[in-house]
């Protein structure tokens, strides 16, 4: 379990200003309904686990 890596794979939010670098994806969505259907479906294609990180963006990361 020590070995296990993290990867951030994409970035959805409602706010892209406020997003800085870059490696991920990052989708932009109008409001907090599409913000959430957009990282279920990302999360369900990738195989992976969507972490809010506050009301308007939500990361999506595969382990």
């Amino acid at each position: 379990m020590g070995n296990e890596h993290a990867e951030i794979i994409a970035v959805i939010t409602i706010k892209p200003e406020v997003i800085k670098g870059g490696g991920a994806p990052v989708f932009v969505v109008i409001d907090e309904k599409e913000l959430q259907e957009t990282s279920m479906t990302i999360e369900k294609v990738m195989d992976a686990s969507a972490h809010e990180i506050n009301k308007d963006t939500i990361i999506i990361v595969a382990r």
